[in-house]
């Protein structure tokens, strides 16, 4: 099974993860993707797969989240995603892809759900 994960390894929910994929005997592509970002095509297509809106994937308790005031509900999607391209550190992780589809692994056990 092709499995791919975006990680940060300073986050606990994201090595919670990380380790019930590799208990599980699967080695998954890992995208650390605060030091490899996304263009604006990959975001919006992981975000789409999620079924998620890009809102709900954002960390709120960021200080670049209050900084650009994105809890303010008149922020579009094109704002959003353009603070997610300037400030990575601003999309929730872990984000697990798998062929069963797409989602943010908060807690970490919600990995299985895509096994």
């Amino acid at each position: 099974m092709k499995v791919t994960i975006y990680h940060n390894p300073r986050c606990s929910n994201s090595r919670g993860a990380l380790a019930l994929l590799r208990e599980r005997g699967i080695e998954p592509t890992i995208v650390e993707y605060l030091h490899h970002p996304w263009d604006l095509a990959g975001l919006k297509a992981l975000v789409q797969r999620t079924g998620e809106p890009l809102r709900a994937l954002l960390r709120t308790k960021e200080a670049a989240y209050a900084e650009l005031d994105l809890g303010n509900p008149a922020r579009t999607e094109d704002e959003l995603y353009a603070a997610v391209l300037a400030h990575p550190v601003l999309l929730n992780r872990p984000i697990v892809l798998t062929p069963k589809g797409a989602l943010l692994c908060r807690p970490p056990e919600r990995v299985l759900e895509l096994l």
